[in-house]
């Protein structure tokens, strides 16, 4: 059941997080527990934001949150390894191609958003770039078709599985030419339902959507790929092979994002794993999206079939073009007033923008949708 003492957070990250995971992660920076969270565990006096990253106390807490990461979110402990880095997807736009580039093979892109934009600018300091498609051009309202072959020979193939600012996601993760990398950004869907991250060489995902709290970048890539002869010469902290060999421990890692990682995925697995989180952000989509679709105010930008569960902006288009911004403005304050907080659309799109990611309950759809069928009724 939600809080009903708190607003219904919409924030596209960072993001909600569970309650418990609030409850526990302050016990925690209270004092840290040995066996967990159980309140007869015996505590070490200490907080965890005052003690060693290569104590046994973090380890602990460390080698917990890699374990869960293979077990709950499903990926390969066999043929990958769960890094746990700093400077969020933000800095895998360099260490991809810095680690995957290779000399004379370009590397290749799907534009879908102003994320995997922001990837193609930082690939070209490391060699060419093929773009194979892209949703531009409408303001990427969609996902755009590509024939992968045309990746084959590239030094890696990269794809943002889910686009937070323009709301489209990939209905399951691509099969790439063999001997291609498929590296993904998963980072606003990861957890929300079953994927098959084994298919991917290297994905990773900022932890502040829906794995916990900024400052953290879960990464993991396939053991071949990690310490391979033919890598270019990458500075060693942007090196892969550094952080694996040193269990993510090379430097002081964000050791309360670890945790938080810890605590969101344990949450999780006891919710029931992503197959329950499924189900649950099925029914919070389809609630905004059947109003949507079913309105003469509002519209989803997203076309139908390409669209995110996680993130989902929408306008007030059926508002003459001279009243639209006025209107916009007054739902969102209206919006805010109401205890619905966080629906204002990325400065790149306008409008709003409905970010429910795992920990989002089902009673802040409905009262959304219901909130957004009685202003409309008054507009």
């Amino acid at each position: 059941m939600a809080d009903t003492t708190r607003p219904f957070n919409f924030s596209a990250g960072p993001a909600i997080l569970p309650q418990e995971v609030f409850e526990r992660a302050a016990d925690a920076v209270t004092a840290l527990r040995l066996g967990g969270h159980q309140a007869d565990a015996p505590s070490i006096g200490l907080s965890l934001l005052e003690v060693s990253h290569r104590g046994a106390p973090y380890q602990a807490v460390h080698d917990r949150a890699i374990e869960l990461a293979h077990s709950v979110l499903n990926i390969p402990k066999d043929t990958h390894q769960i890094l746990l880095l700093p400077g969020g997807a933000s800095m895998q736009f360099v260490m991809v191609p810095a680690n995957l580039s290779r000399s004379g093979q370009s590397s290749s892109f799907v534009e879908t958003g102003a994320w995997s934009t922001k990837a193609i600018a930082e690939a070209r300091h490391f060699g060419e770039v093929q773009v194979l498609a892209s949703s531009s051009e409408s303001k990427f309202n969609h996902i755009p078709s590509v024939n992968w072959d045309d990746a084959e020979g590239s030094s890696f193939l990269h794809v943002t599985t889910n686009n937070t600012i323009f709301g489209t996601e990939y209905e399951d993760i691509p099969q790439t030419p063999e001997g291609v990398p498929l590296v993904i950004d998963a980072s606003s869907h990861i957890g929300s339902r079953p994927m098959a991250l084994g298919r991917a060489a290297l994905g990773y995902a900022g932890a502040q959507k829906n794995l916990g709290c900024s400052g953290l970048c879960l990464v993991f890539i396939r053991r071949d790929l990690i310490d391979d002869p033919a890598a270019p010469s990458a500075p060693k902290f942007l090196k892969y092979a550094t952080h694996a060999k040193a269990n993510s421990l090379f430097n002081t890692p964000n050791t309360f994002g670890v945790l938080v990682l810890k605590l969101v995925l344990e949450w999780v697995e006891a919710q029931g794993g992503v197959e329950v989180m499924d189900r649950r952000n099925k029914e919070k989509s389809d609630l905004l999206y059947d109003t949507l679709d079913n309105s003469s105010l509002f519209a989803a930008h997203a076309l139908s079939g390409h669209r995110s569960r996680m993130t989902i902006p929408f306008t007030l288009d059926g508002a003459p073009e001279s009243d639209r911004d006025t209107l916009t403005a007054r739902f969102l304050e209206e919006a805010n007033d109401k205890g619905f907080q966080g629906l204002k659309g990325h400065r790149s799109i306008g409008g709003c923008r409905a970010s429910m990611y795992n920990a989002f309950p089902v009673e802040g759809a409905r009262a959304l949708v219901s909130f957004m069928q009685e202003f409309e009724r008054r507009a």
